[in-house]
């Protein structure tokens, strides 16, 4: 299973970025749960979103009402809408996906996932 992610950039605070994660190889989407991490320079990875196999999705609390995931499973995507982004919102965006079911609570612990993309920096200005 590959990920890649794209869609990461600059932008002031206020604005919004739109993250994708296309997945590839032996990897089918009605299987995966997907995720969204985190990881700001001299800070631990933590959970940002993430939805399960049948479409049910999990936020932290730092991004609740701002940040909405989604998934279209045909095109093997995830998807991370970023809006009213924050300067605290600054860090290197990584997509997971693992082969199983789990319930939402699970989708923010990052020692579930095995399969990890490569990371697409978010930079937000003040």
């Amino acid at each position: 299973v590959q990920l890649l992610e794209s869609g990461g950039g600059s932008v002031e605070a206020g604005g919004s970025l739109r993250l994708s994660c296309a997945a590839s190889g032996d990897f089918d989407s009605d299987y995966y749960a997907m995720a969204w991490f985190r990881q700001a320079p001299g800070k631990s990875r933590e959970g940002v979103a993430g939805i399960t196999r049948d479409g049910d999705p999990r936020y932290a609390d730092s991004v609740v009402g701002r940040f909405t995931v989604s998934r279209d499973n045909d095109k093997n995507t995830l998807y991370l809408q970023m809006n009213n982004l924050s300067p605290e919102d600054t860090a290197m965006y990584y997509c997971a996906a693992e082969r199983a079911w789990m319930s939402p609570s699970a989708l923010l612990r990052d020692r579930i996932f095995d399969n990890w993309g490569q990371g697409t920096q978010v930079t937000v200005s003040s």
